[in-house]
C-alpha cells in the first residue's frame, strides 16, 4: 500500500524538490554503470578521476587535482599513494612549493586512459540519448546556470 504525502511546502519548493530527488536518481544510476565500467579495469572511480584530470589538463598539484575531483585531501593522498605504486603516476617537487609535488601521468596510465576513456564517453551518449540534441543543450544551459547560483 503506497502511502502519498500530501503536506505541500509551497508549489515552488515541492517543485525543486522533486526536481532534486530525479538529479540525484539520475546520477546514482549513471554512477553504478561507469563505476562497474570502470572497475572491470582494476581501477577504483577515485583512481579513475585522478587519472582523467591528468590526462586532460596535464601535470598538477594535489590541492588542484582535490578541487577538480571534488574530492578531500585525506582521499586524493590515499589515491595518489596507490597510483604511484601502480605505475600510474609519478611525482616531482614543486619547485614553487617545496611541500608540494606535481603529479604526472606516466604511459602506463596513458595506456590505461586511452584504452577505457572512448567506452565511457560512447557511454555519456548513450545516458543521454533519451534527450534531443537542443533538449540536451537545454539542460546543460540550466544546470551550469544552477551551479553558478549556489
Amino acid at each position: 500500500m503506497k502511502i502519498k504525502n500530501t503536506t505541500s511546502y509551497g508549489k515552488n519548493a515541492d517543485r525543486s524538490m522533486q526536481t532534486w530527488i530525479q538529479l540525484f536518481r539520475v546520477y546514482n544510476k549513471i554512477r553504478a554503470k561507469e563505476i562497474a565500467y570502470i572497475t572491470s579495469f582494476g581501477i577504483t572511480m577515485n583512481q579513475f578521476e585522478v587519472l582523467e584530470v591528468l590526462y586532460h589538463r596535464g601535470d598538477l598539484n594535489v590541492g588542484t587535482i582535490t578541487k577538480l575531483i571534488m574530492s578531500t585531501p585525506g582521499n586524493v593522498t590515499v589515491v595518489v599513494r596507490n597510483l604511484k605504486r601502480d605505475g600510474y603516476i609519478t611525482s616531482l617537487p614543486d619547485p614553487s612549493d617545496k611541500r608540494a609535488s606535481i603529479l604526472s601521468i606516466t604511459e602506463k596510465g596513458k595506456e590505461l586512459i586511452e584504452k577505457l576513456f572512448p567506452t565511457h564517453a560512447k557511454n555519456f551518449e548513450g545516458y543521454f540519448e533519451a534527450l534531443s540534441e537542443e533538449e540536451t543543450n537545454t539542460l546543460f544551459t540550466l544546470l551550469r546556470k544552477l551551479h553558478k547560483s549556489v
